[in-house]
Formats: structure tokens, C-alpha cells, sequence
């Protein structure tokens, strides 16, 4: 299933023992309410509460063969408003939306005009400075490859830290900021400390040339803010 979500009022992607209130709980009591049995949905990645989704995958196993188009309607007239299942394919055993992806993309959105935008403001970052967005591409050339990124997540037990990133993008239209970031996957609050340390760059509190030794340091002080959530979507799950 192809997936979008407003995660404005989630507590995140993954679900928890303290509340019903996450994606994935929804969505398996949604799906186990029309086939009549419980279900397990396993997600692409765990979105952290408050972020969005427009292209996030999740595979489920059902007892019996399904029309896809009729079961993506039914679906959709069972999940709540801010939940829409974009797309239902079948595939074959075996599939795992997080263990057979090969690549996500993200995209963080940023308003920096003086007063936020009325209609975007829950799904941006208004951050009212004047962003140097020449600085902050320089800075990509020590983002991208395959690196060791302990010093952009907080989570104080990663084991795995290395991850590779293909390409980020920085596209400026007037007074509103998109990052696109393209990676293998990303570490917890990743994409949002990148972002951090992007706008860091960008308003001249950071220098980018100083970035490997961030990288090297493994140490999450080193890096940048953690950006709102508000503003991340995840876009695509590459397969």
C-alpha cells in the first residue's frame, strides 16, 4: 500500500503500548475491521510524531486474494480523513516494505517569510531569515556519500550509524525553501538535524567547510538544531 498521511495530530508512524493515536495502529485496526482477523502492517520507516507522508509504503499479509481497487475504496471509506491509501498493489511473498527498500526521498519545506504563510503554515517551517542558499549547497558536497552520521541523531543507541545519501536538492521559490533529500535510509531525527545544520549554513552561524569535522567527531552537540517536524514529508520509497 502506497500511503499519505497528515501526521499533524499522530503521535508518529509506529505503534506504541501508551496510545492508539499513531498511523500504523490505525491503520491495522482499519484493515482488521474489514477482513474480520488482526492484522500486522509493517511501514517503510518509522515517521516521528507530527510528520507527514506522501508516498509512505506498507505491506500487509491477507487470507485470501483481494481486487485491488476495491479493496484500496474500502479502505479508504474505513480510515479517517487525514489517512488515504493512495494505491494497493500485490506482490509477491517475501515482500517487506522496509527490509526490500533501496532508497527513500524526503522533502523538508521552509517559509522564511516575516510573517508565516496562512494556509502552509502546519505543513512548513517559517523560519523568518534571509538564507544564503548558495552556502547551503556548498555544504552538500560533505553531506553526500557514504559516511558515518552518529553526530545527526538522537538516538544515543544506534548501532548501525552509516548510511549513504545519494544527492540533497535545494530549490528556492521567492521566500519558500524545499530540501530534497535522496538517501539509502536515514537514522532517527536524521533528515531533521541535516535540515538544522542546512539553515545553520544558510544564515551564516556555521561554516560548510567546517562539516567533515562534524562528521568526524561522532558527537550529535557538533550538529545542527533539530528542524520541526511540521515541515518533513516523506515522498518516495524506492524498490
Amino acid at each position: 500500500m502506497t500511503i499519505s498521511y497528515d501526521g499533524s495530530r499522530y503521535q508518529g508512524w509506529q505503534r506504541q503500548a501508551t496510545t492508539d493515536n499513531t498511523i500504523q495502529f490505525v491503520l491495522e485496526y482499519s484493515i482488521g475491521k474489514l477482513v474480520g482477523y488482526r492484522v500486522q502492517v509493517d511501514g517503510s520507516g518509522r515517521t516521528d510524531a507530527g510528520v507527514h507522508a506522501r508516498g509512505q509504503v506498507a505491506s500487509v499479509k491477507l487470507s485470501k486474494l483481494y481486487d485491488v481497487q476495491e479493496l484500496r475504496e474500502a479502505l479508504n471509506r474505513y480510515l479517517p480523513e487525514d489517512i488515504r491509501i493512495i494505491e494497493v498493489e500485490l506482490v509477491r511473498n517475501g515482500f517487506h516494505a522496509r527490509k526490500s527498500a533501496k532508497g527513500k526521498k524526503y522533502e523538508y519545506y521552509i517559509d522564511c517569510r516575516e510573517k508565516p504563510d496562512v494556509f502552509s503554515r502546519r505543513y512548513c517551517y517559517h523560519y523568518p531569515e534571509r538564507l544564503d542558499i548558495n552556502a547551503m549547497r556548498d555544504a552538500v558536497q560533505y553531506l553526500v556519500g557514504v559516511k558515518n552520521f552518529i553526530s545527526f541523531t538522537d538516538d544515543k543507541d544506534c548501532q548501525d550509524p552509516v548510511r549513504k545519501i545519494m544527492n540533497i536538492r535545494i530549490i528556492s521559490n521567492g521566500e519558500k525553501v524545499r530540501i530534497t533529500y535522496y538517501g539509502t535510509g536515514f537514522l532517527y531525527h536524521m533528515v531533521r538535524i541535516l535540515t538544522g545544520t542546512l539553515l545553520e549554513v544558510g544564515t551564516g552561524k556555521r561554516e560548510a567547510s567546517k562539516l567533515p569535522v562534524v562528521i568526524a567527531a561522532e558527537d550529535r552537540s557538533l550538529a545542527g538544531f533539530l528542524a520541526p517536524a511540521r515541515g518533513l514529508f516523506l515522498r518516495k520509497v524506492y524498490y
